[in-house]
């Protein structure tokens, strides 16, 4: 399945941010907690962006691992080795696409993560596939992702504002569904975890900020909703709109993320 995306760094920031900003949970200390990271473990981060998860294990684990994180840009690799070389962690940050072979060996880590980034992924049993291969028997792989619950509220507004569907979204369309079958094909162990993090929203402003994040002009995955820079502005406007009427209604807006973590031992 080709999925026709593209998400800035500009935009993940932001809803990164907001979440951080708006939530009630931290969903790194569950992951922490959940996966119990062994010291002196050899781990890859696939998808690994600037480093966020990287750089989490090697604080919980206070240095004492062999850390690697890949992803397939290059802008995204240079920030994590930029803060790599300010902490002096000497971690490897290395070029990854999942829809190619890995260059590792076979059995090579105790420990595999793809932590929202696996969804995207072209060929699910390829994908897996290569995460199963070099893993070594007893390791575990992690991944999180979306649930189809996931945003209830955020779909209503949009579906409220626009009298449009909403087009499938490659996580929750399929995560809980083709990735958590193929891994359970491959490993003896499979747990599923879920996370739940309500967002409250008591004013409009940061509510929207998330949306044009989420639905910005260079995901194509909104592409059948507007073609054009006005279109999307006549979108985000309609939104507001069924925000607002929804906001003096209740009171505030919670938009709960619900997140499933899947931990699968080989």
């Amino acid at each position: 399945m080709k999925i026709e995306f593209q998400e800035t760094t500009k935009d993940l920031a932001k809803r990164i941010d907001i979440h951080n900003k708006f939530g009630a949970r931290d969903i790194d200390a569950w992951m922490l907690d959940l996966i119990n990271l062994q010291p002196g473990s050899k781990i890859l981060d696939v998808g690994c962006g600037s480093g966020k998860q990287c750089f989490s294990y090697y604080d919980r684990l206070n240095g004492n691992a062999a850390i690697t994180g890949g992803d397939v840009s290059e802008n995204l690799l240079q920030q994590a080795r930029d803060e790599d070389a300010r902490r002096h962690s000497g971690m490897k940050f290395v070029h990854l696409d999942f829809n190619k072979p890995f260059e590792f060996a076979e059995n090579e880590f105790d420990f595999v993560s793809c932590c929202f980034a696996i969804y995207y992924a072209e060929n699910v049993p390829f994908t897996i596939g290569e995460m199963h291969r070099i893993t070594r028997p007893g390791g575990r792989l992690f991944t999180t992702g979306p649930m189809p619950e996931n945003k209830k509220i955020f779909y209503d507004i949009i579906r409220e504002a626009t009298n449009k569907p909403i087009p499938p979204m490659p996580g929750s369309s399929r995560y809980s569904s083709e990735f958590l079958s193929t891994i359970k094909s491959l490993y003896h162990k499979v747990e599923v975890h879920i996370f739940e993090n309500p967002l409250t929203f008591t004013s409009v402003e940061p509510y929207i900020e998330y949306t044009r994040a989420s639905m910005s002009e260079d995901r194509k995955l909104w592409s059948t909703f507007f073609q054009s820079s006005g279109d999307f502005e006549n979108i985000i406007h309609s939104i507001t709109e069924a925000a607002k009427r929804r906001l003096d209604q209740d009171g505030r807006l919670v938009m709960t993320k619900v997140v499933g973590g899947f931990l699968a031992t080989k």
